[in-house]
């Protein structure tokens, strides 16, 4: 299993288009029930930091999700227009779950 944690920050006037960008890519996440994967979208106390935490079964699921075209829309945006930093990307190493995805 690969799970992958990504925080960044954007700035204030770009909060609602990111959540908006967000919601379109979960949408069409949904979709894909053939794919084995868990992917969790949260924003932080601050209101402006975003924290997704992903889960997929192995490398060919994860690079089918991370190139769904909301997905690739939604990190255009934010990359080019919204981030006040650069993401943080941190792949963590799984030691149990209470639930029995992937």
């Amino acid at each position: 299993m690969i799970s992958v944690k990504v925080s960044y920050t954007v700035k204030p006037e770009f909060v609602a288009q990111n959540k908006q960008n967000i919601s379109v890519f979960l949408s069409d996440f949904k979709k894909l029930v053939d794919k084995n994967f868990l992917y969790n979208v949260y924003l932080k106390e601050d209101g402006l930091t975003f924290l997704h935490i992903s889960m997929y079964e192995n490398q060919e699921v994860q690079q089918h999700i991370l190139n769904v075209p909301s997905f690739l829309q939604f990190q255009k945006e934010r990359d080019e227009n919204g981030l006040n930093g650069a993401p943080k990307i941190e792949v963590l190493t799984s030691i149990g779950s209470s639930i029995g995805l992937l």
